[in-house]
């Protein structure tokens, strides 16, 4: 593989482990990744259960901090810095979409989408204008007033993708988004996300068992035992044997 230039690298993780204890005992999850995202990438991170993709998902998204290595993100060494500045960090810079929404059942589509910006000094003016452009983004424009029980799931997951969207974060992680909706509710979220891409030119970093969703990102990293799998088998037809896209869509 071609090393890309170095500005051109948004993500850059470098020798990451990551060591969990269970009692007395040390759980491995990942053994030395290194790996990246550049600026402006839609990438499917895939692998069977348990291989650390939500681990790894979490570690770039700055939730979670390395046992080992290091990740820096446009710039920034996340994995050493302290709590406080990482998490002013990841509010302005990650939006992050959910497999469940992770809505507030109170609150309307606007007040959920509006709480990211409460971190923020803005004026009601400007807060009221970045929540009516992100949710006129995913189309729920007439949706305002809504609250998240009386949306179908679709909805609500574009409430979670205009909420990811409404502080204009350099980098978008979704964790299995589509994994609670039908096969026609996933294409319209999976088309919402590559319009993202292409027309705002976020960088994207997809967590998915799905091949459907796997397809639509530009390059696929896959992960197996805590390792990244190199080369040739990072394509759908190795990761997902027997998959066709072809056949896919006839089953849904």
């Amino acid at each position: 593989m071609i090393t890309p230039p170095t500005d051109e690298r948004l993500v850059v993780v470098d020798g990451v482990r990551k060591t969990y204890m269970r009692g007395a005992t040390e759980v491995p999850v990942l053994h030395g990744v290194d790996t990246h995202l550049n600026r402006g990438e839609f990438v499917s991170l895939i692998g069977p259960s348990g291989s650390g993709k939500s681990t790894l998902l979490n570690l770039i998204a700055g939730l979670d901090r390395p046992t080992q290595g290091s990740i820096t993100i446009d710039g920034q060494k996340i994995s050493h810095m302290d709590e406080s500045p990482l998490a002013r960090w990841r509010s302005t810079n990650v939006g992050f979409i959910f497999q469940f929404y992770h809505l507030i059942p109170v609150l309307t589509a606007y007040e959920n989408v509006e709480l990211p910006l409460l971190l923020y000094n803005l004026s009601a003016k400007r807060r009221r204008e970045q929540v009516l452009n992100a949710l006129e983004l995913v189309g729920l424009s007439h949706r305002l007033t809504h609250r998240p029980g009386h949306m179908s799931g679709g909805e609500q997951q574009r409430v979670g993708i205009a909420r990811a969207l409404v502080t204009d974060p350099v980098l978008i992680v979704a964790d299995e988004p589509t994994g609670d909706l039908d096969g026609h509710t996933s294409e319209e979220i999976l088309d919402l996300l590559g319009a993202v891409h292409e027309d705002m030119k976020k960088t994207i970093l997809l967590v998915t068992h799905d091949p459907a969703a796997a397809s639509r990102a530009g390059r696929l990293i896959r992960l197996d035992s805590g390792h990244i799998v190199a080369g040739a088998a990072n394509t759908l037809e190795e990761a997902f044997p027997g998959w066709s896209g072809a056949t896919y869509e006839s089953a849904h």
